[in-house]
């Protein structure tokens, strides 16, 4: 029987039932969107997870990381924890570079874990990106300019560096400027800087040896490209005057004591191209010194990239031309002279046999620049040639006249 309008019995309210039915829906034990997007680790108490975690090596907990939002803040916490901290941090620095689980060594390792924090802190800013690793990594005591008793035998800021290089790999300019503030004022390192730049040499021979394993450790680390190497050193270098930047060049690149060898030999291009803008007296001076000591074979090397380095940098080529009939006027004998440039064509043919060797092998870097370089140096050697018969056949075409 249909109840009356005027009866006392009201129907339900369908707000009710329409909550009803989404309660009846819903799976029983079901949880939040963020758990769901566990997958089937929400089955999982989280001292399981990671537990899970301590069989992974630290590529795969890196390419977990990329599972969901709510996965990498679970790592991030694990990784913030006492035994997530202890089998990550790893710190035997001291040690002949140790095989690990799967054959990694520790610099591996770093470089691993490089990539797992960037892709954990994908989404932050980068101030707070900063922050969360150095709250993570200032546990480790080597990892600091002053922090290792014994930096000489000590692996710690390489790894340090590895691991940044890692970080900042694909930051933009702004970001890295960023990150070396950050470094900058973690370190102190301006302050430093300072002590060493306007002391006398020597006088604060540990500071500087500080400064010089940090830098190179971790701003110019082993393995970085020329072009975020060249970044960096231009960080460190700008704030000083061009007095102290020399200063600062020679701590960081230079011997550590008079019976040491430059660590870090330059490239002979770039000693050529230092000679070509320290002006012709200097230039005719260093290269007459050869001349006189019978080292014809390194003199003969050394023209050929300043003949190389005239080409890249769109130098006159005749330059090099007339700086060579000057050194050949150094020689005492005709001997010595032919011998000379006979060591000059073999070291033309050497370094454009090794450079198509290794275009040919497929040999390229980075910055793929075997093909380029071949290109620059048959140009060279082309041009340098006209050059000298130019001058032959002008002062021939006079003789004759």
């Amino acid at each position: 029987m249909t109840p009356s309008a005027g009866s006392g019995r009201a129907p339900l309210p369908r707000q009710r039932h329409r909550r009803s039915r989404r309660r009846s829906g819903r799976a029983p034990g079901s949880d939040s969107p963020a758990l769901a997007a566990l997958g089937d680790f929400q089955t999982l108490p989280l001292e399981i997870f990671q537990m899970v975690l301590n069989y992974l090596s630290v590529k795969d907990i890196s390419m977990l990381s990329m599972v969901s939002k709510t996965i990498s803040g679970r790592l991030i916490n694990y990784i913030s924890t006492s035994s997530g901290s202890r089998r990550l941090l790893l710190q035997d620095f001291h040690q002949e570079l140790p095989a690990r689980r799967g054959g990694a060594s520790i610099l591996e390792h770093y470089r691993a874990l490089g990539l797992l924090l960037k892709r954990c802190t994908l989404l932050l800013p980068t101030r707070d990106r900063l922050k969360y690793v150095h709250k993570v990594l200032s546990g480790v005591s080597c990892f600091k300019l002053n922090g290792c008793a014994s930096p000489l035998h000590c692996l710690g800021l390489q790894c340090y560096g590895v691991f940044l290089q890692i970080l900042t790999a694909g930051w933009d300019e702004l970001e890295c400027h960023r990150v070396f503030n950050f470094l900058w004022e973690l370190s102190n390192l301006a302050r430093k800087v300072q002590t060493v730049v306007s002391s006398k040499p020597g006088s604060a021979r540990r500071l500087e040896l500080r400064i010089r394993l940090f830098c190179r450790g971790v701003l110019l680390s082993p393995g970085s490209r020329r072009s975020d190497c060249a970044f960096w050193l231009t960080r460190i270098l700008k704030p000083w005057p061009m007095v102290n930047q020399a200063r600062l060049l020679y701590i960081i690149f230079g011997p550590v004591s008079s019976r040491d060898v430059v660590p870090q030999e330059w490239l002979m291009e770039n000693n050529a191209r230092l000679l070509l803008l320290s002006g012709n007296s200097i230039c005719f001076t260093f290269m007459a010194s050869k001349a006189v000591n019978g080292r014809a074979v390194e003199l003969a090397r050394l023209m050929v990239f300043m003949v190389l380095v005239c080409e890249k940098d769109l130098y006159c080529m005749d330059w090099a031309v007339r700086m060579m009939q000057k050194v050949c006027k150094v020689f005492s004998s005709p001997w010595e002279r032919n011998n000379f440039l006979q060591c000059l064509e073999n070291s033309f043919a050497r370094m454009l046999m090794d450079m198509l060797q290794a275009v040919l092998a497929g040999d390229r870097d980075e910055e793929d620049s075997s093909f380029l370089n071949l290109f620059h140096l048959m140009n060279a050697q082309a041009s340098f040639h006209k050059e000298i018969l130019s001058v032959a056949m002008g002062s021939s075409s006079s003789s004759s006249t």
